[in-house]
């Protein structure tokens, strides 16, 4: 079923499938070397080769393999010390812990932010302190520490402000922080440059002097192990004496939440995190997020698609139209009334929001249409003065998935200037072309890193602008269109997708970021059902030679080609690509799968 090596892109062909419906060919994600490596994990461990296969495909060597399997906080979590200004941040927070200093917390709007603020706040609570958390407007404040907040803080009685997710190139904030006299502090993850604004510590394991290796953690990942370095200095100071011992393990279902919200990769101390993580979100010990799976409708052991996907975009959903504090809110709500309604709120909040993408999205891609006609740019530009700007990082990501290029989504205001996201394509840096237009004064102003952007232009320069990203992003973008590819970990029948294959893949898990969800390909399947479901999903059911039949489900496909041939091929064989989970609708548990894609088994290249 795997065939020959193909010279135009890399990896095998699985089942001869040069060109899907959607334009994908389907490869082998082992590559030879990895191949071996499957072969003695197996060999050596006594594993299954199928879970053998997915384990090399993701980097697991065979010396590896047993502490993959078992991913250990204590094995993988560095001494907090290891990263630089640990230690003046552990003593200054330290300090003001057993003075019965007035902390404020400053977190980002988004779901990182909210949870590393919930951490932090939970933990000072625990030792007496009452902190006080402060979430941007995204609108209004934008994004990260600002003068007038900073004001307000010290005016409330803060003698200390933490910021968490932000602040590493807050400047201008922080020369207004000194002038108070407010100390700061810094717990961090996003990339930076030599410079540093002036702060008593700043925590960020992507500062250029860093060598602690923990730069893909998330910023609730870095204020966890803030939470470690204090606790162990706050034992040794005597300060726990005679208290009951917090249990910093009740707050990793944060953690793990914070951590694949924000896409970060789910490797070494990330997937420790994000294991016991699941684990304790498990047994509802957070109110606030127990209140939120109960009306996301979250069934059976959570996993990082619904923290992904449902539980999530719901909290985000309060930092782009709503109140951008309602996340950080509930994550430290101890009431049940309380945070059964803020829980509500945000899924209004996410409704609202759906419906407002749903009418953008219909408009940015009749502009997209139109573009395409005309010269097929190589980066899509769409925006109005309709938008709402907390909305425009989600149409950039559904045009550039759409269209398989990088597309920029605008909110203008009434004077012409626009607020804008962009996001990219695997091997196109978008980042590095945002800049460059910064200083050819192109843009106000705009930054980012390969894979998404933000911007703000004049719509006068926005010809302009787009002519220069044609120019400058031409080549990369036509090379990473060149290579449309589905990686498959191996072939598989419905007969063998039983919920004992399904514990076999749960030990490489959990899946993520850098940490992909295995991919099956199922050959010459029966669609013996298929019809649009919900908004715009299509449910189908596909048989094995032998009659055996799995349950599917593709979400948004309706008007895509891989959801039109399901519909139009009921009753006929298809090659089907996609993702296994267990359904547990109605209690009993069954493997069902995410389609991904579909062939034409008459029409692929043998």
């Amino acid at each position: 079923m795997i065939g020959p090596n193909d010279d135009s892109g890399s990896g095998r062909l699985v089942l001869g499938v040069a060109r899907s419906a959607n334009d994908n060919a389907w490869r082998e994600r082992l590559s030879e070397q990895e191949a071996l490596h499957a072969m003695t994990i197996s060999q050596r461990s006594g594993l299954p080769d199928v879970l053998a296969r997915v384990m090399a495909a993701r980097g697991v060597v065979p010396e590896k393999a047993e502490t993959f399997l078992a991913p250990s906080l204590k094995t993988l979590m560095p001494d907090p010390s290891r990263l630089v200004a640990m230690d003046q941040a552990v003593t200054r927070v330290a300090d003001a812990v057993e003075r019965g200093t007035k902390i404020a917390i400053f977190g980002d709007y988004d779901v990182d932010g909210a949870t590393s603020s919930a951490v932090l706040a939970r933990y000072l609570r625990w030792t007496g302190l009452d902190p006080v958390i402060h979430i941007p407007d995204r609108i209004i404040e934008g994004y990260g520490p600002n003068g007038p907040a900073i004001e307000a803080l010290k005016q409330g009685g803060a003698e200390l402000l933490v910021t968490v997710d932000c602040g590493s190139t807050s400047f201008e904030a922080f020369e207004v922080a000194g002038k108070l006299g407010l100390d700061v502090v810094v717990l961090d993850h996003h990339q930076v440059g030599e410079t540093l604004p002036v702060v008593e510590a700043l925590v960020n394991p992507n500062r250029q002097d860093d060598l602690s290796g923990q730069g893909h953690l998330a910023a609730v990942g870095v204020t966890f192990l803030f939470l470690v370095g204090l606790n162990r200095e706050l034992r040794n100071r005597g300060f726990l004496n005679g208290r009951q011992a917090p249990d910093l393990m009740a707050l990793l279902d944060l953690v793990a939440l914070g951590t694949v919200c924000d896409v970060v990769p789910l490797q070494g101390l990330n997937r420790a995190y994000v294991t016991r993580g699941l684990a304790v979100m498990h047994k509802r010990l957070n109110l606030g997020l127990s209140s939120l799976a109960d009306v996301a409708r979250v069934a059976g052991k959570p996993a990082p698609y619904h923290l992904g996907f449902l539980l999530g975009p719901r909290i985000n959903a309060g930092g782009r139209i709503g109140d951008a504090a309602l996340g950080a809110r509930l994550l430290t709500c101890d009431d049940q009334t309380e945070a059964r309604a803020i829980a509500e709120r945000l899924d209004q909040l996410n409704t609202d929001r759906q419906a407002m993408e749903a009418v953008m999205l219909e408009q940015a891609d009749a502009q997209a249409l139109i573009a395409m006609e005309r010269q097929e740019p190589a980066v899509l530009i769409t925006g109005s003065e309709d938008w709402h700007p907390g909305i425009v990082g989600l149409i950039a990501s559904r045009l550039k998935e759409a269209y398989r290029r990088p597309a920029f989504a605008i909110s203008y205001d009434g004077d012409g200037k626009g607020t804008g996201s962009g996001r990219s394509v695997q091997g196109v840096d978008l980042g590095r072309a945002v800049r460059k237009a910064v200083d050819l004064g192109l843009l106000e102003k705009g930054g980012g890193h390969a894979m998404a952007a933000g911007l703000t232009v004049l719509r006068s320069k926005e010809e302009d602008l787009s002519a220069f990203f044609n120019e400058e992003l031409v080549a990369d973008v036509e090379v990473a269109g060149a290579h449309r590819d589905i990686k498959v970990d191996a072939a598989l029948t419905a007969t063998g997708a039983t919920l004992e294959l399904m514990e076999l893949l749960e030990k490489a898990g959990p899946y993520g970021a850098g940490h992909s969800e295995p991919v099956f390909a199922f050959p010459a399947h029966r669609v013996s059902f298929a019809d649009v479901v919900g908004k715009g999903h299509v449910r189908a059911s596909i048989a094995a030679p032998d009659g055996t039949a799995i349950k599917a489900i593709s979400f948004k496909a309706e008007d895509r080609p891989h959801g039109q041939m399901l519909l139009r091929n009921r009753g006929a064989n298809l090659h089907v690509a996609g993702t296994l989970s267990i359904d547990t609708w109605q209690g009993s548990p069954k493997v069902q799968l995410r389609i991904l894609d579909v062939a034409d088994p008459q029409k692929v290249r043998i």
